[in-house]
């Protein structure tokens, strides 16, 4: 999860390594540091918390060198400290590393380094490395080939990018299990753990596979697999991503840029991909499998946090109109309780990165049992993308806010148009198919005018900055969303939020209704809806406060409930994308009254690329 940027070229490293650190700190932020090398002389500076402090520190020092490294963590062993902090090294600091994974058989080789006399200063399973590849050095390996028999003795997940200064005019790099891309530029070569941190320098990239390991000069790189001795031909890359997209444009936070973007998201994630005349989509990676899709005996979706979520919206989608029988699996449980995976099974793996290590994992191990595997996922390149047989991209652009927005949301819109395209496969008519692709057609105009709610939800947020408590109900298609508005409140404002299907209220949550509980009913008019209302007089009949979620047209709902958000209809299986983003910007909201971060909550980062 942590960011990991290095440079190798003409320029100075440094200021380009700090701006890429600040791109990436999206991805962990408890401590940040930089190593370089220059004329065979090593610095390594490190600072607790944001990369800001180490910046200012930086600036005094005037450091110049066209060789460097640099990290941004998210602790996983080892308290956010100094001392923690990477780029990680050997005793007379001659090599750095740094490290994004978890090394799991770090004590065992910790205590048998510690026999050949290697000290440790550090909590962390990432020290063992560069002392790792020190004792091949001594044994005579050059860096590269040190490198690589370091490798072998490790067991766990890694990206890793490492410098060494009797060795100046290369750096390494590795991959197994966390993503890397190296930026290939002219004269100048880039490394980083997301395109975001080089795309101000070069739009060239080389996705790097599990396994290789990569030398990597100014004027050209050489790939090798870790236990094989013949260069790979990598593939180039041109990414379309320009640093507009990676900037606020204004907004206060990231997290409300990315809501105000919903409208045209989900007309990105449609764009090209309806067909009216005929009622279906046209979805291009998944051309090759839609027959044996629409004939599979049974869909499973697999994801993680938000995008668990709009699995299950999915699954709601998929029974009702393709008649597949669907299931949402945790990734991070899948693996693990060996799961009944059939040849004639179809599973759907959603992640917002393409890097989830839980969902990764869980595609792997899905392959491995012959099941039909299609991804849905915002990076292009990225490692589900590359690896599942098929899958749609959801076009959402770059999202830097750790809690996810408009990934969901065009997330949504994908699931939609799969069900759409499966089920008129098989059995739905024209006519309602037809009707699907009307109501897909109008919700970016829908999204915008709740959007102009901004203020009114703002001055709702006002109200309940101080609650301890939240419960979020809803029904059917909204129950997922009742988890997500719980979700984001829990994100950011560290509230404490549950999410329940508004008819278990009464099996053990109505306990904690009192006048002091804020209940979010997310209560449009739909089939669902006399039972929605009875369950909000059972919360009133308590004293509850009660913020409904409800249609533009509900008159009769105001007299129920301290204060009601109206927001447009649209058929059942698309009102998540709508109702969702209320929820959204109630969350935003509260956390900035809070005087929160809210693009850097506490303890979390945006890919969780370590289990």
């Amino acid at each position: 999860m942590c960011g990991i940027v290095g440079y190798i070229g003409n320029k100075n490293c440094v200021p380009i390594l700090i701006n890429g650190l600040k791109r990436l700190e999206y991805r962990g932020y408890d401590s940040a540091g930089i190593g370089i090398v220059n004329n065979g002389h090593s610095d390594v500076i490190k600072r607790k918390g944001k990369v800001s402090i180490l910046e200012k520190d930086i600036e005094k020092l005037n450091l110049n060198s066209n060789l460097g490294i640099a990290h941004t963590r998210w602790a996983t062993h080892g308290v956010p400290n100094e001392t923690n902090a990477h780029p990680h090294f050997n005793s007379d600091k001659s090599i750095f590393v740094i490290h994004n994974g978890i090394i799991e058989n770090y004590q065992t080789l910790r205590k048998g380094l510690q026999k050949f006399g290697y000290q440790f200063i550090t909590q962390t399973d990432s020290e063992v490395i560069p002392h790792l590849i020190d004792s091949f050095i001594k044994q005579g390996y050059n860096l590269f080939n040190a490198v690589r028999a370091s490798l072998g003795e490790l067991e766990g997940t890694y990206g890793l990018a490492i410098i060494y200064s009797k060795e100046p005019d290369k750096l390494v790099v590795a991959r197994k299990g966390s993503p890397l891309v190296l930026g290939v530029g002219d004269g100048e070569n880039f490394v980083a753990s997301d395109v975001s941190a080089i795309i101000a320098h070069t739009k060239q990239v080389v996705y790097l596979e599990d396994g290789e390991v990569v030398e990597v000069f100014k004027d050209h790189f050489v790939t090798k697999n870790l236990d094989e001795d013949g260069e790979i031909e990598k593939e180039v890359h041109q990414i379309s991503m320009t640093l507009d997209e990676l900037d606020k444009g204004g907004y206060q936070h990231f997290m409300l840029k990315e809501i105000m973007e919903q409208p045209d998201s989900v007309c990105n994630s449609m764009r090209g991909r309806i067909l009216f005349d005929e009622g279906t989509a046209k979805l291009g990676g998944l051309e090759n499998v839609a027959k044996q899709l629409a004939e599979s005996k049974r869909i499973i979706i697999s994801a993680c946090g938000t995008s668990w979520h709009s699995g299950m919206v999915g699954e709601y989608m998929l029974e009702q109109f393709a008649r597949i029988p669907t299931e949402v699996e945790y990734a991070s449980e899948f693996r693990y309780r060996n799961p009944i995976v059939n040849k004639d099974d179809a599973i759907l793996f959603i992640s917002q990165s393409g890097e989830t290590a839980d969902t990764l994992a869980a595609l792997r191990e899905a392959k491995i049992r012959g099941a039909l595997c299609l991804g849905i996922c915002n990076v292009v390149g990225s490692s589900i993308a590359r690896e599942t047989h098929g899958g749609v991209y959801t076009h959402a652009g770059p999202e830097i806010g750790v809690a996810s927005t408009k990934a969901f949301t065009s997330q949504l819109i994908v699931l939609a148009l799969i069900t759409l395209l499966i089920a008129r496969k098989r059995d739905m008519s024209l006519v309602d198919g037809q009707a699907i692709v009307k109501e897909l057609e109008m919700l970016p105009d829908k999204i915008s005018k709740i959007l102009k709610m901004n203020k009114q939800i703002e001055e709702i947020a006002g109200k309940f900055k101080d609650a301890k408590n939240f419960l979020y109900l809803g029904r059917g298609y909204n129950f997922p969303v009742a988890l997500e508005g719980a979700l984001k409140l829990k994100e950011i404002s560290y509230i404490h939020a549950e999410g329940y299907p508004a008819a278990e209220m009464k099996h053990g949550p109505i306990a904690l209704i009192d006048d002091n509980m804020p209940a979010v009913f997310i209560a449009p008019k739909d089939s669902t809806y006399e039972k929605i209302i009875s369950n909000i007089e059972e919360v009133r009949a308590r004293k509850g406060r009660i913020i409904a979620i409800a249609s533009e047209d509900d008159d009769s709902i105001d007299r129920l409930v301290d204060y009601s958000i109206k927001i447009p209809d649209t058929i059942r299986m698309l009102m998540p994308v709508l109702t969702v983003i209320p929820l959204q910007l109630l969350a935003y909201h509260i956390a900035v009254k809070k005087g929160l971060n809210v693009d850097q909550p506490r303890n979390l980062a945006k890919s969780v690329t370590v289990e």
